[in-house]
């Protein structure tokens, strides 16, 4: 690459970064349903035709943003798994919980757009897969450790569940029985119902130690997927 190519490609980032924070602004103040790619040009002061070079549709825009929120969303999980690499599977599994309820507090725009209410006339790619699947392979690994170590002591499955238990499992995660699977799902969706009712004030004169409670109902979330106690 040339010295010329390098800082026009410096430029360009330096650029779709500017407009990725612009869109997060106007994600904040009007919600994602109302993104414009015109608002976010007059915001950086740009003709709108300069903006399409970057992002050609509104919908382009939304999922980089979706991407960039669960790569965010990720990397915290991540951190936290290895920060506790050295504690057993179910105290790993809080920390990762508690990284999780963190960044939803610390980025809560950037959360609903990807937890919240779906956005009008919008459908996610393909390519957002591998930044959403982050979390969740997080808590398989820990998962498959305790299964390949201590042990799981997953519920046993109704007999109607288990095929669809079996078929989520083949998908996941193989190598984890069809117990673990269901209970690591259902987990898995618990813990966000958690955060989005805190994050969105359903919690509101109920739940009043929050950081307690979460903390509580996160090692309950363990139990039910078979992480025993050390």
């Amino acid at each position: 690459m040339t010295t010329a190519q390098g800082a026009r490609a410096r430029a360009r980032q330096e650029i779709t970064a500017a407009i990725k924070e612009a869109a997060r602004r106007q994600l904040a103040a009007e919600g994602a349903a109302k993104l414009s790619l015109r608002a976010v040009a007059r915001e950086l002061g740009m003709v709108s035709s300069a903006l399409y070079r970057y992002f050609p549709s509104r919908d382009e825009l939304l999922t980089a943003l979706i991407i960039d929120a669960y790569d965010s969303l990720g990397e915290a999980a991540e951190r936290a798994r290895d920060a506790a690499a050295d504690v057993p599977p179910r105290a790993r599994w809080t920390a990762v919980c508690e990284a999780v309820r963190g960044w939803a507090l610390a980025h809560p725009h950037e959360y609903a757009l990807i937890y919240g209410s779906p956005v009008p006339g919008y459908s996610a790619p393909e390519t957002t897969v591998p930044a959403a699947a982050r979390v969740g392979m997080v808590f398989i690994g820990i998962l498959r450790d305790a299964h390949q170590g201590p042990g799981l002591a997953a519920p046993a499955l109704p007999a109607d569940l288990r095929p669809e238990a079996a078929r989520m499992a083949a998908d996941l995660a193989p190598d984890l029985p069809p117990e673990a699977a269901a209970a690591l799902v259902a987990a898995w969706a618990q813990l966000f119902g958690l955060v989005g009712f805190e994050l969105f004030g359903q919690f509101n004169r109920v739940v009043e130690d929050r950081e307690t409670f979460f903390r509580h109902a996160a090692d309950r979330l363990a139990e039910s997927t078979g992480l025993g106690r050390p």
